[in-house]
């Protein structure tokens, strides 16, 4: 008999959707929480004659914008797996937080527009995917709606991001005349009716084996014809689909589906269950910490604050990555070098939250943070444990952050700082300056807006933003650097991190090389340097 960890292990799925913006990843994710039971009617970002909001945007701004700008967790069993769905934002400005999300996942879907096929944003994380090594299934979406052919769809696979891919499915007919979805493995029909629900719940199924009669009462004979043509060209030019080839990321699992409509979302929900991997080891300093290791272990990928309003409290998202969690228990923090209490744990439905008794490996779990967490932060019954970090990225757009009403000045850094834990922007201090005009620094122009939107709603604090001319932020490594002398050379101004790291702003490409030329003593880093862990001796920061 298997130990209760090793089962609980097994039936654990976690994941994120990775996609461009407007595929349809939204969407994708409301209908898997309609077929997964957490809901009983899906909302629409966009569609006016939808009746609510999209459960996984909780933020008022993302529901009044129609964009998801933070990361959510969303939680639900189905057909006995525990599944963690990691919500991702869909727009480029808030990639940053999406490559941090991909490190506490065990699997990504990839979101493919039918239409419109591999897109930049795509192209950026699929990378980031293949870089973790983490498996890859293909959702093509928005069937619904006329699009490339899916023979076409699969060479551009394989030539834009080099890897092959597997129909699991294969979808009869395209726009108007999308009919359904054949299911290769059990050589099944899937016919499916939208009903007028607009995709609010689940869709009208019908399922017939294609060697049985009855498929002419489905199908008409050209429908039938182009199929059965279609999978014989499969089935003799096509890949072999092995779970080896999927769980290395060397072949993708390929679906394809309407989720506006919900036309192919269950078929694509239970394969993906079975073939998805169970949580897998991480890589600490030590080695590989595998799932089934008895003492508990986990990182923070994610910190967010003021989910509950009423509250004005912070949440700090762990990945569990081994051995068992219990409410109540203590573990050893490896940036603080001591024990901390693992207060107050939940569960989450987005912004809904479920006091827990325990979590297991897969899990994601939200840590009441009186300030003491980071990104990126390890947390374990065995002192020593220190998984890789969430990396740091180097910020494009630069701003100076004044407060409009001197009097909310106390609230204007409170905000900034406790934005900056979550990983919402980077906070820059000008040299002996402190915290006077302080410098904020983002991934995408779109996350000012953000900033200034929580800053007033959540800290009552309004802010104009001075934009600086500076383009790239590089960390700077090396025994001999002098801010000042180095400042005077132009195009540049070196200010420092929250951690007092050197950090210099330049201008712009030609900037960055010539002081690279003429300082050849120097690193410039594009990612921020790994802090020395604390000892059990230094338990402050």
């Amino acid at each position: 008999m298997a130990s209760e960890l090793e089962q609980e292990v097994a039936r654990r799925r976690t994941f994120a959707i990775i996609s461009h913006p407007d595929a349809g990843k939204t969407t994708l994710t409301e209908k898997l929480l309609l077929y997964g039971g957490a809901i009983h009617l899906a909302g629409s970002v966009k569609a006016k004659r939808a009746r609510r909001h999209a459960t996984s945007d909780w933020m008022e701004l993302e529901k009044e914008r129609g964009i998801s700008v933070t990361s959510s967790v969303l939680q639900f069993v189905y057909r006995g797996h525990a599944v963690n769905l990691l919500d991702t934002p869909g727009h480029q400005d808030f990639s940053e937080d999406t490559y941090r999300t991909l490190a506490a996942a065990d699997a990504a879907v990839m979101l493919i527009d039918a239409a419109k096929g591999v897109e930049p944003q795509t192209k950026k994380l699929f990378k980031v995917c293949r870089m973790r090594g983490i498996p890859i299934f293909t959702f093509v979406n928005k069937l619904d709606r006329y699009g490339r052919a899916p023979l076409d769809l699969m060479d551009e696979l394989e030539q834009v991001l080099g890897i092959r891919s597997y129909p699991m499915n294969w979808p009869i007919g395209m726009g108007p005349d999308f009919r359904g979805v054949y299911d290769r493995k059990a050589r099944v029909i899937h016919v499916f009716s939208a009903e007028g629900n607009h995709g609010e719940k689940e869709v009208a199924e019908r399922s017939v084996s294609i060697d049985s009669p009855e498929v002419s009462s489905v199908l008409t004979e050209r429908e039938l014809a182009q199929l059965q043509e279609d999978i014989e060209l499969l089935d003799v030019g096509g890949d072999v689909f092995t779970r080896e080839k999927s769980d290395a990321g060397q072949l993708t699992p390929m679906f394809f589906g309407s989720a506006m409509t919900n036309f192919g979302v269950r078929p694509f929900l239970d394969a993906f269950l079975e073939l998805a991997p169970p949580p897998t080891a991480r890589p600490t300093t030590d080695g590989e910490r595998e799932p089934t290791y008895p003492k508990f272990s986990g990182f923070v990928f994610k910190i967010q604050a003021n989910m509950d309003p009423a509250h004005r409290d912070r949440i700090a998202f762990v990945r569990v990555v081994s051995g068992r969690y219990v409410k109540g228990m203590s573990a050893h923090h490896s940036r603080l070098g001591k024990e901390v209490r693992l207060a107050k744990p939940s569960q989450f439905m987005a912004a809904e939250r479920t006091s827990i008794e325990d979590a297991w490996p897969g899990d994601v779990i939200g840590l009441f943070d009186p300030g003491q967490y980071r990104i990126g932060d390890s947390l374990a019954e065995d002192e020593g444990t220190v998984f890789e970090t969430v990396p740091r990225f180097s910020p494009e757009y630069f701003a100076v952050v004044r407060s409009k009403d001197p009097l909310r000045r106390k609230q204007m850094e409170k905000g900034l700082e406790q934005l900056s834990e979550e990983g919402t922007v980077q906070i820059f201090q000008q040299l002996q300056m402190g915290m006077k005009d302080p410098i904020v620094g983002v991934v995408g122009a779109l996350q000012f807006e953000v900033l200034q939107y929580r800053l007033e709603h959540e800290y009552g604090a309004k802010i104009a933003l001075d934009r600086l001319p500076f383009s790239h932020a590089r960390w700077v490594v090396g025994a001999n650097f002098e801010p000042k002398a180095f400042d005077w050379e132009g195009n540049r101004q070196t200010v420092q991190d929250r951690d007092g790291l050197p950090l210099v702003l330049f201008r712009d490409d030609w900037a960055l090389q010539h002081a690279e030329e003429k300082h050849p003593d120097l690193k410039f880093l594009n990612e921020a340097p790994q802090l020395r862990q604390a000892t059990p001796a230094a338990t402050g920061t």
